[in-house]
């Protein structure tokens, strides 16, 4: 399935990781783990009676699809919990057979001992959990409740308040930075701040956050209240921003409204948040007879002249396809010429499908990071290769992908690379959490660390 098969997030679509003798530690209180067991059940029941109450008075579909996540969360952490007291109970009873038998060899007791302190610790983690659902729900019920009462801006900053203790449940490992549905990212530094931006989801056609630490992450809403006349509203996907001269160029993806497939358009802003205004009266890039445009990002070449790259679908015997031509100077239109085609799959791990490209200059060196595989899938992946210029030619890719499924997250996608204040360089992608992969499940956004050295690009975990 293709980008423009999308069911576009989870808030507005509806298409659809030797001490010779050790002391034994003292057992939790078995009475103190039912006692966990209860109030999380009791929390859970809350849940469910609250997503209850809120979706039988909103028919608002993106209110009912946040809940229906936030309720997933809830079930989770009960299961973990119940999982990890049955692991105390087991690691007791293993330390008390060990007692009976006389086989407290110093390796099993300390192998057993760790087995009860993480379980303890987990357990400890779960009941956290319980406060962090509790005030997540709350945000996103008020986030529903705005919403259906016409009010954009309150639901913003529900969901900026709740967005701690949301990520406190999913956890930030692998570089998970915010919790809520996030896809096909893309991060812009401009002086001592971070814009992200992302697909439509919470906000509208295309939604943004700030940063000044890439940790804590504001939402700022709507980065294009608007799309452009041609194009149908409500399906715009994978923005990307290119300053020039005095303005922010934003290129994102639209279903064309006469034919029904998907195109690029641009808009413009004068700072970096947007509002950005699209006057086109036509797509920039719709490859019609190669099923379609999509995936814009643009860059600036060795010689100072911006780029942009995208995807064709691919049809009539044509693979999808990952394009580059040059931009005017000014952003809004392409220059003369026809767009140099840079990469095809190739690769058995690419699943038959490139996209999402990202072309990066290091060093002088052109390298085009890339998605492939089915994005609904863990198969999906991150790749990279070389290229010579900005028009290609580029290498064949590798045999395996940059960044793949690991257990903090499945399924990375939309990569885009950047670098902070401090020159350091970070991939921005978009992932599925582990056993929560598809629709009607989100993407939110990670950054890991990279770095590059003699075009060899490594990734951090």
């Amino acid at each position: 399935m293709t980008r423009s098969d999308r069911s576009v997030v989870t808030l507005l679509d509806d298409d659809g990781h030797p001490a010779p003798e050790p002391t034994r530690p003292t057992p939790p209180s078995p009475g103190g783990s039912r006692r966990r067991i209860v109030l999380l059940a009791v929390a859970v029941l809350i849940v469910a009676a609250v997503v209850y109450d809120v979706a039988t008075i909103s028919s608002n579909h993106q209110g009912e699809s946040a809940l229906r996540k936030a309720v997933a969360r809830a079930g989770r952490a009960h299961t973990v919990l119940a999982a990890t007291t049955a692991e105390v109970a087991t690691a007791n009873a293993t330390v008390d057979a060990r007692d009976q038998a006389g086989a407290r060899t110093a390796d099993e007791i300390t192998s057993t001992q760790q087995r009860l302190k993480t379980a303890t610790q987990t357990v400890g983690l779960q009941s956290l959990d319980v406060t962090s659902l509790q005030t997540c729900l709350a945000g996103v019920s008020s986030a529903v409740s705005a919403f259906a009462a016409s009010n954009p801006q309150g639901a913003i900053s529900s969901i900026t308040a709740a967005s701690s203790a949301c990520l406190a449940i999913d956890g930030t490992g692998g570089g998970l930075v915010y919790p809520f549905d996030f896809p096909d990212p893309f991060v812009l530094t401009v002086g001592s701040e971070y814009f992200a931006f992302a697909t439509n989801s919470v906000a509208g056609n295309i939604q943004i956050i700030e940063s000044s630490d890439l940790t804590h992450w504001t939402t700022l809403g709507e980065a294009l209240p608007t799309v452009a006349a041609w194009a149908q509203p409500g399906a715009t996907w994978a923005p990307s921003v290119l300053k020039q001269g005095d303005n922010y160029v934003l290129y994102y993806s639209a279903l064309d409204g006469t034919t029904g497939e998907q195109c690029i358009s641009e808009a413009v802003a004068a700072q970096p948040q947007g509002p950005y205004v699209d006057s086109s009266q036509t797509p920039l890039v719709c490859q019609l007879t190669l099923g379609g445009s999509i995936d814009p990002s643009a860059f600036v070449g060795t010689d100072s002249n911006a780029y942009l790259t995208w995807k064709s679908q691919g049809a009539t015997g044509q693979p999808s396809t990952i394009w580059s031509q040059q931009l005017t100077s000014d952003g809004t239109a392409l220059a003369a010429g026809s767009p140099s085609e840079l990469l095809t799959p190739s690769q058995g791990w690419q699943g038959g499908v490139v996209e999402g490209p990202d072309m990066v200059v290091s060093g002088g060196q052109y390298l085009l990071f890339y998605s492939a595989n089915n994005w609904q899938s863990a198969d999906y992946a991150i790749g990279v290769t070389d290229c010579s210029g900005p028009l290609g030619p580029c290498a064949a890719p590798s045999g395996q992908p940059l960044l793949a499924s690991d257990q903090s997250m499945s399924g990375p996608g939309g990569p885009s690379v950047f670098a902070d204040t401090q020159g350091n360089l970070w991939l921005a992608f978009d992932a599925w959490l582990p056993g929560k992969v598809g629709f009607p499940n989100s993407r939110p956004l990670f950054l890991r660390r990279i770095t590059i050295t003699a075009g060899a690009v490594q990734v951090g975990a």
